[in-house]
């Protein structure tokens, strides 16, 4: 298939009315990267691609010099590529103008532009005023892909200064695995004692990734 050819289906599905949401991962893909090489038609550049990175999340992940060692798709490719996540990171941004906190839900549509995609963990408190209204989005760390390490002083630091009426501490897993580690639980349990003697309550621990949410205090740690 030559390159003239190459996305005349999914382009031309497009243009007659198909939505782009119902195109497969390779399709969107394909689409963003525009063309193949001599020997690889886009199609195939771009199923590979997915199959190489795990994903369009891995994807998302990969650095510029790591997507641009891929067979195929050179410098100009992954800037391309890179700058599309990236515009769509900031749109989601720019729609999801939640301040109020009301639920573990909420929490997670809030941080998922934040945290979407992220190769390590971050840890975040959420400072709320005594309505649930979000006062501050406060990074306290940034930890390995397997634990986010923080400190009380670190967490109460920003709402003793905000004069909050409670937080709520978030972090991701980059595995997508929500199930909460002993560290996870050892943590609520120290931030949440240290809330009390301060006397600014821990309202919720919610973990988070790409697809999902628990809410430690739904599931009893709090």
């Amino acid at each position: 298939m030559n390159n003239a050819g190459e996305l005349h289906l999914p382009f031309q599905r497009c243009v007659r009315g198909e939505e782009i949401r119902y195109l497969s991962d390779t399709e969107v893909l394909a689409l963003i990267l525009g063309s193949g090489t001599r020997k690889t038609d886009v199609m195939s550049l771009a199923s590979s691609s997915i199959n190489n990175f795990g994903g369009l999340p891995g994807l998302a992940r990969s650095g510029l010099r790591e997507l641009a060692g891929e067979p195929g798709i050179g410098l100009k490719k992954a800037v391309r590529l890179l700058a599309s996540f990236e515009a769509g990171r900031r749109a989601l941004t720019d729609c999801l103008h939640i301040t109020k906190m009301s639920s573990p839900e909420a929490v997670w549509k809030f941080l998922l532009p934040h945290m979407a995609g992220l190769p390590r963990e971050e840890f975040r408190v959420l400072i709320l005023n005594n309505r649930q209204g979000l006062l501050k989005n406060s990074l306290v760390s940034m930890g390995s892909v397997s634990e986010a390490i923080v400190h009380p002083r670190e967490v109460f630091r920003d709402a003793i200064r905000e004069g909050a009426s409670g937080i709520i501490i978030c972090h991701n897993h980059p595995s997508g695995n929500l199930e909460p580690s002993r560290e996870d639980i050892a943590t609520t349990e120290r931030i949440s004692e240290a809330g009390r003697v301060i006397g600014i309550p821990l309202v919720d621990h919610v973990i988070v990734s790409d697809n999902g949410y628990i809410s430690m205090k739904e599931a009893g740690y709090l």
